[in-house]
């Protein structure tokens, strides 16, 4: 890697996590030169501005997220253990994978209305996911650990929907309580469809 790379990589990784928490709007060059301890024209030469760099987290934050999810889900070795590790990954938004939370909703919020090109990514983000989803429900069925009337795609919407839905409400409510009732519901659900 170009030394010029390893300088904007380097940027990247340090303002990863300051965007996925603080939010782009609240993040200021700023902020990043602080943690990089770079000047603003260091900055610039690697960075048009702060819309450029906040895309490049974005793409960082998901990409570690999915890097460390894809390291859960490859210890298992059936697609009922598989879905379990997913639903065991996420079930502790308090203790999140990533500094700041769960990068898809963070990002997802603030950008649904206000920066397309985020919105884009995010939205990128949940088809990938709900797609894995749904792939290692079709494989549980294939491998008859399912049952076949199980509708993988209506199955992933449903477990990613609840899933976000209570990172949300754990981050806001400061506990976990209600994210143990959606992991209760969700392992009951595959046990339910469950040969």
């Amino acid at each position: 890697m170009a030394k010029g790379e390893e300088t904007r990589q380097f940027i990247i990784e340090k303002a990863a996590p300051i965007f996925n928490t603080k939010g782009i709007a609240a993040t200021s060059m700023s902020d990043i030169m602080e943690a990089t301890k770079l000047s603003k024209g260091s900055m610039y030469v690697h960075f048009e501005n702060k819309e450029v760099l906040a895309c490049a987290a974005v793409d960082h934050n998901v990409k570690v997220l999915t890097a460390k999810l894809q390291a859960a889900l490859s210890k298992p070795k059936t697609s009922k253990e598989q879905l379990f590790a997913y639903i065991d990954f996420f079930s502790n938004p308090l203790e999140s994978p990533l500094i700041g939370g769960c990068p898809i909703l963070n990002f997802g919020t603030e950008a649904d209305d206000t920066n397309p090109v985020v919105k884009k990514k995010v939205n990128n983000a949940i088809h990938t996911a709900q797609q894995l989803l749904s792939g290692i429900a079709e494989k549980g069925i294939v491998n008859g650990e399912f049952k076949t009337d199980l509708k993988p795609a209506d199955f992933a919407t449903v477990m990613f929907a609840m899933l976000e839905g209570g990172h949300l409400m754990s981050r806001m409510s400061g506990n976990n309580d209600k994210m143990e009732v959606i992991v209760k519901t969700l392992k009951n659900l595959i046990d339910q469809n469950s040969i």
